[in-house]
């Protein structure tokens, strides 16, 4: 029996596991690094082991680290949660001998999948379906659209769509450079990319004495950057007789390679019902609570029991209706989609959903590892009503502090086609990812409610808060995206008076039929067109939260020595430079590539904006930089 677990992860998958450990009577230990140190996953341990230093290279991709960590704290198992070491054959044979309990498949099985390419090769001896694999050196027209892919590693990275040969080399550059700094292998493959094809993916679930259950599919189309954003369980795709087919396909895989424990095999599928096997998955997928939901199980739970050697009943239980899961990030949409660091001030999501998250009220989201907030997920015994209840929860939702993709995830959830379930890897590229981005709040409103609640707070300091004639108009600006509102308000004799509110486009400019209902320092009611509508705000330094509207207070007046040289890139947020494409002097036309940041898990391309001369660069390879530091300066050609 399992006494004691040591999970060799962080954030949101370690809090995970805990639960199921409290809930079974498993004592937990944490690691953490020292970037991790006051993170909730290390508060809710029973034991924590610091591991030093901040970089994942340095503490939880440390197999002799996390396995001395378990002995030192008294673990006899070894949970990897997903990402880092939880693919890592290797890790896995160390835990084993070392004397403890690996809750994970057999190495050998973990080895068999690691490679991309020969898990192809393995699955077509098996009898699964397979995209043929081809060599990047012998693409030809015929052969395009492809997608580059590396042999190891997941989660988008080292992947490029090529639609002409003149891409190819510099694509298969790219992909094999980034998949040497994120998996230490820069093999990369090709394969045909079916544009509108459809992720969709089977949990298996083997014990040691021949059981192996299929526990249905789940459906991952709605990605972006080839990165899962929601999944669902059921398929809107899958009919009884696809589902069939899927779960043959996927009981042979993990029966090819002898697999135990949870683990995922994902395919790519057509509209018509074929499907081709593209990858397994040796560990709990981030995406498991929608199968948790359908099938009423603990995924977790049965890790430990398969780890400890207890059979399972030789059939699952049967599905019953709806899940659908949201991956939150801390992201800005009108900067890219970079992911943002920062202190996340509150978090809080009502209804009747579940949500398993890393951060609470005063999380630090850093540059070290990815944006992910939390996973929201909802059921219901229909389709439709599991997405109308996930929308209203985070539409609903209290997130201070960062920005996200909150309003992405909301449009979504209602759009029309998601709901008729008309969904494939180019949903957002089909309907327009800013359109579908579109802010659920009105941020003219926002900022009228900004304005009243900061004055409020203002005027709760005391009479010297504000020393205007009480008919002068007051007034504050906020930014939203990129553009400015004005707000202009007074203090009336039964209280704060609205004025207007304008922006640079004239856009809710004089908007004399506001009404101020309610304000003080958290809480504006504003009544606007006869319809009255309330505000729930959060004041910080440097940021006023509305609903779910992010304001920015812009200053009256610019602090000296704060402009930029002409020409200057910046760093948009906190990371280390992958590699320089240029050197100082050279020519340079917009669009070309200047360097490459990586942050957060993620590499960012960064490039001029117009044509010119390279006249200074700062940077090298190595180089880590804080966001708004200068990683170049581009200047007109003379």
């Amino acid at each position: 029996m399992i006494r004691t677990l040591l999970v060799a992860n962080r954030g949101e998958i370690a809090r995970r596991v805990f639960r199921t450990c409290a809930t079974l009577g498993i004592g937990r230990v944490a690691v953490f690094s020292d970037a991790d140190a006051s993170s909730p996953h290390v508060l809710e341990a029973d034991a924590a082991v610091r591991l030093p230093g901040n970089a994942p290279s340095e503490t939880y991709l440390r197999a002799e680290k996390l396995i001395a960590a378990a002995k030192a704290a008294g673990a006899d198992a070894v949970h990897p949660g997903y990402g880092f070491l939880s693919e890592n054959a290797g890790f896995a044979r160390a835990v084993g001998d070392a004397g403890l309990t690996w809750v994970g498949p057999p190495p050998a099985a973990i080895e068999s999948m690691g490679s991309k390419a020969d898990a192809k090769r393995i699955m077509a001896e098996a009898g699964v379906p397979v995209l043929a694999e081809l060599d990047p050196a012998k693409v030809t027209e015929d052969d395009l659209p492809v997608l580059v892919k590396a042999s190891a590693g997941g989660g988008g990275r080292g992947m490029r769509v090529v639609t002409s040969l003149d891409e190819l080399p510099a694509a298969v550059e790219s992909a094999r450079a980034e998949a040497e700094s994120a998996f230490g292998d820069p093999t990369v493959f090709c394969e045909r990319y079916l544009e509108t094809g459809r992720h969709i993916e089977v949990q298996v679930l083997a014990d040691e004495h021949g059981t192996v259950w299929t526990l249905g599919e789940r459906e991952c189309s709605i990605q972006r950057r080839h990165q899962k954003v929601i999944e669902e369980a059921p398929s809107p795709l899958v009919g009884p007789a696809m589902r069939e087919e899927l779960s043959e396909a996927a009981r042979r895989a993990a029966t090819a390679i002898g697999y135990t424990g949870a683990g995922t095999v994902e395919f790519l599928a057509t509209g018509d019902g074929r499907f081709y096997f593209l990858e397994m998955n040796t560990r709990l997928q981030v995406e498991h609570p929608v199968t948790e939901y359908v099938f009423g199980l603990d995924l977790v739970a049965l890790q430990l029991r398969v780890a400890e050697g207890h059979p399972l009943p030789p059939e699952p239980p049967e599905r019953n209706g709806h899940a659908i899961e949201v991956r939150l990030y801390a992201e800005d949409p009108a900067a890219d989609w970079q992911p943002q660091t920062g202190t996340v001030h509150r978090f809080e999501v009502p209804g009747d959903v579940r949500v398993d998250s890393g951060v609470t009220d005063g999380s630090v989201i850093g540059t070290h590892y990815d944006p992910l907030l939390a996973k929201v997920i909802a059921w219901a015994p229909e389709r439709a009503d599991a997405a109308r209840k996930l929308a209203a929860a985070l539409s609903g939702a209290t997130i201070h502090g960062l920005r996200t993709n909150r309003d992405l995830l909301v449009n979504v959830l209602r759009h029309p086609a998601f709901l008729a379930g008309d969904i494939d890897t180019a949903f957002f590229t089909r309907h327009g990812l800013d359109t579908l981005a579109k802010p659920l709040g009105d941020p003219g409103l926002a900022a009228v409610a900004a304005a009243l609640a900061q004055a409020s707070a203002n005027a709760g300091r005391g009479p010297g808060a504000w020393r205007n004639v009480p008919s002068q108009a007051q007034r504050r600006t906020y930014s939203v995206d990129g553009t400015e509102y004005e707000v202009a308000y007074r203090h009336g004799r039964s209280g704060l008076v609205v004025d207007g509110c304008s922006t640079q486009d004239g856009i809710h400019e004089g908007t004399p039929d506001i009404r101020v209902v309610e304000a003080t320092e958290d809480r504006v009611v504003l009544e606007a067109g006869g319809v009255r509508r309330a505000f729930e705000v959060g004041i910080y330094p440097g940021l006023v939260c509305v609903g779910t509207v992010l304001l920015t207070p812009v200053p009256r007046f610019t602090e000296p020595g704060a402009a930029l040289a002409v020409g200057s890139l910046v760093a948009p947020m906190p990371g280390t430079v992958l590699r320089v494409a240029v050197a100082a002097g050279d020519e340079v036309r917009a669009g070309d590539p200047l360097l490459w940041l990586e942050a957060m898990k993620m590499e960012h391309k960064i490039t001029t904006p117009a044509d010119g001369v390279v006249a200074e660069l700062p940077v090298t390879a190595g180089t880590q930089v804080d966001v708004g530091a200068v990683l170049a300066v581009v200047k007109e050609p003379q």
